[in-house]
């Protein structure tokens, strides 16, 4: 949906089964006509498409995606490119991150997909694909000089299909607790570091036939952040720290996902019960537990936060995308806050020009503890995308 102050809003199609190509049929005919029908039967309707790599291999994806998009008044903006793989109904856990930017795999996947969406966005359009923020830290850390380099493969890519195609494709990393890039602070220092040096320039000169100063010019325009508010509320960032920092570091935020996370306000035994409620074994729930002294524990999971001793109450941000109109019982709550603090911001002075809700829990929630009230996905969509517009409106 095309917002009044300027920039797109849609949906991710993550939330969705999209592992086969037949899968990612089935959503956009299926439940994105439907939440279409409902909020804009008369406008075009922003869809954040998702494809793993198996569908983005299947012959002839980008020829029925422009036919559907057309047929059904859907407006091609962005791509959730972070999954390579599976992502519901079988465990995902750390998997979710590989193959990482260490990987020529990752540098391929992303640059067929930018293909897809040059493909599908008019001439002179611009469109993106939010990415793996270098890989889980674990196996990443003290390989940032590698990640960074195939990080300037891929932009040399895009530079390559902006040539051959008029249509510009950025990447998008978004940062993530546990990921090489955390916070705010991890991509300040490596986007100084790494990507938008004099060194990284001149590499990316070398990669796609540009100058030093042409290459400058190009990285900022295919290479930027996707700010996830949940990841961000999880590490108590603020946005408009957040968002100052970035601007005085130069670094675009070229997407911003629209998500809450699971808060507890006081940590004790009985939250410690309703959380437990929220322990799955498809996705990674990182967990950030701070004490009132600002003492700052980092768990990996949910679970390993419920084993661990201590905690009594300390605040606890849990990476569990809840519903962003959601007001859980207490003493569960959601960082819902900080999204209305965020849009508050981008109505006033938009950040970026695409805008994604991404609450991809649906099939794991709990309902009954986070005031969704057992309603349908599409149900739970549309409510979704009714709250945030009424915030920017």
């Amino acid at each position: 949906m095309r917002l009044p102050g300027g920039g797109t809003l849609g949906y991710c199609l993550n939330v969705h089964p999209t592992q086969s190509f037949a899968e990612v049929r089935t959503a956009l005919l299926g439940p994105v006509r439907e939440i279409r029908r409902r909020l804009c039967p008369d406008r075009p309707f922003g869809v954040g498409l998702r494809l793993s790599a198996e569908a983005a291999a299947e012959v002839g994806v980008a020829a029925e995606l422009a036919a559907i998009f057309e047929g059904e008044g859907f407006e091609p903006f962005t791509m959730n490119g972070f999954p390579y793989g599976r992502f519901h109904g079988a465990p995902v856990k750390e998997a979710v991150y590989e193959p990482d930017w260490t990987t020529k795999e990752r540098v391929a996947y992303s640059l067929s997909l930018a293909g897809t969406m040059a493909a599908l966005v008019p001439p002179g359009g611009f469109a993106t694909i939010s990415t793996v923020p270098g890989g889980y830290a674990p196996r990443v850390i003290g390989r940032e000089a590698v990640v960074a380099d195939r990080l300037l493969q891929a932009v040399a890519g895009l530079v390559r299909l902006e040539r051959a195609t008029g249509r510009t494709v950025a990447l998008a990393l978004e940062p993530e607790p546990w990921c090489l890039l955390e916070s705010t602070a991890d991509a300040v220092a490596f986007f100084g570091g790494y990507l938008f040096s004099e060194a990284a320039a001149r590499r990316l000169g070398v990669l796609a036939g540009l100058t030093a100063d042409e290459a400058a010019v190009a990285l900022p325009r295919h290479l930027g952040l996707c700010l996830d508010v949940c990841h961000m509320a999880v590490n108590f960032e603020e946005p408009a720290e957040s968002l100052t920092a970035l601007a005085a570091a130069g670094i675009p935020i070229h997407k911003v996902q629209l998500s809450a996370a699971l808060r507890i306000a006081r940590v004790d035994d009985a939250a410690r019960e309703r959380i437990a409620a929220f322990r799955d074994a498809v996705y990674l729930h990182q967990t950030v537990a701070r004490a009132a002294d600002g003492t700052v524990r980092r768990l990996v999971d949910l679970p390993q936060a419920l084993e661990s001793d201590g905690g009594q109450d300390e605040e606890w941000r849990v990476h569990f995308h809840v519903p962003v109109f959601a007001q859980p019982e207490p003493p569960l709550d959601s960082t819902r806050g900080a999204l209305e603090r965020l849009l508050a911001i981008h109505r006033d002075r938009p950040i970026a020009p695409h805008l994604e809700v991404e609450t991809y829990t649906w099939d794991v929630l709990p309902a009954e503890a986070c005031g969704a009230g057992g309603i349908s996905v599409v149900d739970g969509i549309e409510r979704e995308l009714r709250w945030v517009l009424e915030r920017l409106s």
